[in-house]
């Protein structure tokens, strides 16, 4: 990783000081990338509407019961935050490998093969082991295993040529698949009756809550990962060359840049937030491995990070409002007598009417000012 810092430090241009018209042209630029997704979400806001009303039901309801189910009370807000942690993390998995130009939506995978090994890793430990040696293995054991499943992908792509949003697809379905074999035969717990698991992990391999919420680590763990990597690739030299080869990789390349070796690093990253997404859920949230993992998180996730312009820092507010959304989707069935998959269909809205918004930057005048060519 050496050769990447001294090729990057050599293709890093000497720092100049901005003229007010670069300024005001960043400006633009960075408030074209706040409207455009407020535009989309506006958008899809108002066809989700059309669709309610099509099938007899009140738009002005839904967003209400949303808002009550998000926000409303103390236990709403906490469920919000409660599964926004997860969000995050798994957003996170695809924002890192798209800052070197791949889109890879294989987090769903991730998560849940990840979350089978801290619990296969905890069960040899269970009735000797101090907590914090269990609760380590867990994590070791699925940051590991979720950097070396999506590192895959990146090595396929960067060794093969294999498209990497279609390989971490189908090894999603194949993380999803072992786990099911696994819990369904020689690691099945003979209690799980009716939801096939492994044996629980006990209370020694449980992570607690926030001090005074009910809400567990994850999500502070989502948030301090995101200000860590938001650091990492805007503000340091492993940073710009990624930002070089995923811009350019035939220029970066020419600077002797690295470029296979950062995808794989970057898919691995990846692989390890949704590891620790993994992680979390077994040792904050089921106690066990079971098909309960594969929630859906790492698909929404891929949302959340387009939605954040897969900006580390803005996918956290971006988490917190499909947490949300996520949150009342039980209070909008009861009141409004529509299937909990309701909220699924808005997702769908939201993320076609952000793939339409794509076509948008640059076409507005306001943000897409001449860059004066003048420096200070």
């Amino acid at each position: 990783m050496q050769h990447v810092m001294d090729a990057a430090a050599q293709a890093r241009p000497e720092a100049i000081s901005p003229t007010r018209a670069e300024i005001a042209f960043r400006a633009r630029r960075a408030a074209e990338y706040a409207v455009v997704p407020a535009i989309a979400l506006i958008v899809s806001a108002a066809l989700f509407s059309i669709f309610l009303l099509l099938v007899g039901k009140s738009p002005l309801l839904f967003y209400e019961l949303v808002w009550r189910g998000g926000f409303g009370t103390v236990f709403s807000l906490q469920n919000t935050l409660q599964r926004a942690g997860p969000l995050i993390l798994t957003a996170l998995a695809v924002a890192i490998p798209a800052r070197i130009g791949l889109i890879m939506i294989g987090g769903e995978g991730a998560l849940v093969i990840s979350g089978f090994a801290a619990a296969v890793a905890a069960l040899p430990l269970l009735g000797w082991a101090p907590p914090f040696l269990i609760l380590a293995a867990m994590g070791l054991a699925s940051v590991a295993v979720g950097a070396a499943w999506v590192g895959l992908a990146g090595y396929l792509r960067h060794a093969r040529g294999v498209n990497e949003t279609i390989s971490s697809l189908l090894l999603a379905y194949i993380a999803i698949a072992i786990l099911n074999f696994f819990v369904e035969g020689a690691l099945r717990d003979p209690a799980s009756a009716n939801t096939p698991s492994t044996f629980p992990i006990g209370a020694a391999g449980m992570i607690g809550k926030i001090p005074g919420t009910d809400v567990h680590w994850g999500l502070a763990a989502g948030v301090l990962l995101a200000l860590a990597l938001y650091v990492l690739m805007s503000n340091t030299t492993f940073g710009f060359a990624v930002r070089i080869a995923g811009g350019n990789p035939r220029a970066a390349l020419a600077q002797g840049l690295p470029v296979g070796r950062l995808i794989v690093a970057c898919t691995m990253i990846a692989g390890a937030c949704a590891g620790l997404a993994g992680f979390f859920e077994v040792a904050a949230v089921h106690g066990r491995a079971n098909a309960a993992l594969a929630a859906g998180y790492g698909f929404t996730g891929v949302l959340v990070a387009f939605l954040a312009r897969h900006n580390p820092l803005a996918i956290v507010p971006v988490a917190i409002l499909f947490g949300a959304i996520a949150a009342s989707g039980g209070l909008i069935q009861r009141r409004m007598d529509l299937p909990d998959a309701a909220v699924l269909v808005l997702q769908g809205f939201i993320f076609l009417t952000l793939l339409v918004s794509e076509t948008l930057y640059g076409r507005f005048e306001v943000f897409s000012g001449e860059r004066s060519a003048g420096r200070a």
